[in-house]
Parts: structure tokens; C-alpha cells; sequence
């Protein structure tokens, strides 16, 4: 009886050294999520100095002539945040994203100085059109500051890229709601078909190459 019970004790330990060496196995074996501060993330630092150059604007004219003159800035900063993903991303398929968008937004932004450039305002400026545009880039900066970035360019180009079409769409909304030019309209609802779908393509991505 005795012989049993030392024999279940000493089992009892080793399976107890067992457990904890393989727990400290598995620690050793676990990386983890390694995350970088926002003030020294170069995609962070994109978007940051996108949205500084957004504030200085002054909206004092018609929704449609404020949309036209902030898409212009706000499609820079995707295009800024494209090139880097160009330069130093490593996956194909978050490359392809970024030269999709660069040369769709290139070509938006030469539609949007065009008509700016050709176009006379004749309407007042509207308040509840800015109330929401400003919200709206509030959130963005919110939501872009909640984002957790790890560093490497091709997870934080897809995090960032996500608030960022999120804003441009719900600013597209804004001008369809309160604008007038058919021009204008028409820009803004391509704008939101498109983005709605590269957001859905950066979701999936993002569910796929999960970094931990």
C-alpha cells in the first residue's frame, strides 16, 4: 500500500514538472504582438501630416466647392500612404491595393482641380454639410489613433487605409446630401462604390495575415 502511494506521489510530481516546463516551453515559443508607438510609425506620420495640412483649411463656400478642395488633400494622403506601401510593403496583394488606389485618386484629384478651376459658386455656405464633414474627420482621427501598428508597412498601410476611405465615404455622403453640382455627384458616389469595395478587400486581408 505504501509502494502505491509513494508511486502516486512521485508521479504526481513529475507531471507537475512536466506541466510547467511545458509551459515555459510554450512561453519561450510565443512571440506575441509586437506593436510600435504612433510618433514613430512612418504610415501614422503620413496620415498625421495629411490631417495638420486638412485643418488649416478653411471651409467658407458651397458644399460642393469644400468637398472638391478637401478630397484634394485627403486623396494626397492616401496617395503619400500608397507610395509607401510601394516602396517598402512586401505583400503582392496589399502592393496592387496601394497602385489601385494611387492612380484612381491621381486621377480624382485632376477631376476635382479641373472642376474646381472651371467652377462659379452661386449658393451660400451650407452649416449642417460642414457640421458633418467635420465629424467626420474627427472620427477619422479617432479611429486612426485606436488602431494598433505593428511596424510592418503592409499590416499598418491596410489598418490606416480603412478609417481613411471610412471618412472619404461618409464625406461623399455628405456632399450628395447637400451638394448641387451633378459633377460633383457623380465623383462622390464613385467614390463610394469603390472604397466601400477596398475596404471589404482590406478587411479580408487583414483577417488572413493576422500578426499574432
Amino acid at each position: 500500500m505504501k509502494h502505491r502511494i509513494y508511486l502516486a506521489q512521485f508521479l504526481g510530481i513529475l507531471l507537475t514538472t512536466f506541466i510547467v516546463a511545458s509551459c515555459d516551453s510554450d512561453d519561450e515559443d510565443a512571440t506575441g504582438l509586437v506593436t510600435t508607438p504612433h510618433d514613430q510609425n512612418e504610415m501614422m506620420t503620413i496620415m498625421h501630416s495629411m490631417m495638420a495640412e486638412m485643418d488649416k483649411m478653411q471651409m467658407n463656400s458651397e458644399p460642393d466647392v469644400d468637398f472638391a478642395k478637401m478630397m484634394v488633400m485627403h486623396h494626397q494622403g492616401a496617395i503619400n500612404m500608397a507610395n509607401e506601401e510601394l516602396e517598402h510593403g512586401v505583400d503582392a496583394e496589399m502592393k496592387a491595393m496601394a497602385q489601385k488606389i494611387k492612380t484612381e485618386q491621381e486621377q480624382e484629384i485632376q477631376q476635382f482641380n479641373s472642376f474646381l478651376n472651371s467652377y462659379q459658386p452661386d449658393q451660400p455656405m451650407n452649416m449642417e454639410f460642414h457640421m458633418e464633414v467635420m465629424e467626420s474627420m474627427d472620427k477619422m482621427d479617432r479611429e486612426s489613433d485606436l488602431r494598433v501598428l505593428t511596424g510592418a508597412t503592409d499590416q499598418d498601410f491596410a489598418q490606416l487605409m480603412i478609417p481613411h476611405h471610412q471618412a472619404a465615404m461618409e464625406n461623399a455622403q455628405s456632399v450628395l446630401k447637400y451638394g448641387n453640382s451633378p459633377e460633383i455627384k457623380t465623383m462622390a458616389q464613385n467614390i463610394i462604390d469603390s472604397q466601400m469595395m477596398d475596404i471589404k478587400e482590406l478587411q479580408d486581408w487583414l483577417l488572413e495575415h493576422k500578426p499574432y
